[in-house]
């Protein structure tokens, strides 16, 4: 099977945990995490072999539906996604902030917080 041809950036492997709907990001190590500044950001050439390895996870009934999503750098280097619909899952929930992952001390950053 040939690899896809991507636009030149960056990508990350997102998917839902199985056990509980969280959203979680694909991690260098190969694990899933809650939080996207702790998944791991590649190129257009590595992509294709991320998500194979998120679709590992799928097999295994870890998460279901993992898929790539584009990325961009914040001012601190963290990477963050780059289109709204991903922003929004990655945040969590946003009709009551008192819930979900925002009001954890998992991820402190809001919308304003990252590069539009």
């Amino acid at each position: 099977m040939s690899a896809r041809k991507r636009k030149p950036g960056l990508y990350m492997v997102t998917a839902n945990r199985l056990a509980d709907g969280e959203v979680v990001f694909l991690a260098a190590d190969g694990t899933w995490a809650e939080d996207v500044t702790e998944g791991a950001a590649v190129d257009e050439t590595a992509a294709d072999d991320s998500l194979a390895e998120g679709e590992r996870g799928a097999d295994a009934c870890v998460v279901v539906g993992p898929y790539l999503i584009e990325i961009t750098r914040g001012a601190d280097g963290a990477p963050w996604p780059a289109l709204n619909r991903e922003r929004m899952r990655a945040l969590g929930p946003s009709v009551r902030t008192d819930l979900g992952k925002q009001a954890g001390q998992s991820s402190k950053r809001t919308l304003s917080d990252v590069p539009l």
